[in-house]
């Protein structure tokens, strides 16, 4: 080979990598650009693309707000006689529930559900104080990391009485649901038992 035809060869740049897109809850819904408005709760609201971690947290202690509240509120849902075991079939719920979310509020159904947990979550709660032996009902506030499970727990609750026995699925109870208490809408189960709760606590301040 001459040394000319050496001066006409050129290194060509490798070609640059594609940067992988982020991870999307059921391969639709962004994770990354969830805002929160109560700064307590905020750091036991956790938002991943993973919605079944297959028990991976199961025995260690407190390790439940690492999981995705998605997976939180599933399995909160699976606490019923017709679901309980079944997580496939409740995931197929709450996917068709945020669909239905979506095609109402044109809003991604992760960030709703965060704020229905934020207006579901009570402030307050009642303990009750033996005093000899007198039962005395206490206002005390209520930790975040309660908050987060009260809400949720309201939430499960609300979709149950919804659509038990009754001509509304499973999914359009769960997405009436989570409309309601991110309006805060008083009428909505979850939202009226947190108003329920502090309204008790105030009492027996």
């Amino acid at each position: 080979m001459s040394a000319d035809d050496d001066s006409t060869e050129t290194d060509e740049p490798a070609p640059a990598e594609e940067e992988s897109a982020p991870a999307k809850l059921f391969g639709e819904w962004e994770v990354t650009t969830i805002e929160y408005s109560d700064p307590s709760t905020e750091r036991y609201i956790t938002v991943t693309p993973i919605a079944h971690t297959m028990g991976r947290h199961a025995g260690k202690q407190f390790q439940k707000s690492e999981i995705s509240i998605v997976e939180r509120l599933i399995n909160r849902l699976m606490q019923t006689d017709e679901n309980t075991g079944d997580k496939q079939k409740v995931m197929g719920i709450t996917q068709d529930a945020f669909e239905i979310v979506h095609e109402r509020t044109d809003e991604n159904p992760i960030q709703i559900l965060a704020q229905a947990v934020e207006n579901s979550a009570p402030r307050e709660e009642t303990v009750r104080l033996k005093y000899g032996g007198i039962s005395v009902p206490k206002a005390v506030d209520v930790a975040p990391q309660r908050r987060v499970d009260q809400a949720l727990k309201f939430i499960a609750n609300g979709v149950y009485n919804a659509s038990f026995k009754t001509p509304t699925d499973a999914e359009e109870a769960l997405a009436n649901q989570l409309i309601g208490a991110a309006n805060d809408d008083v009428s909505t189960y979850s939202v009226n038992q947190k108003e329920e709760n502090e309204r008790v606590a105030a009492a027996a301040r």
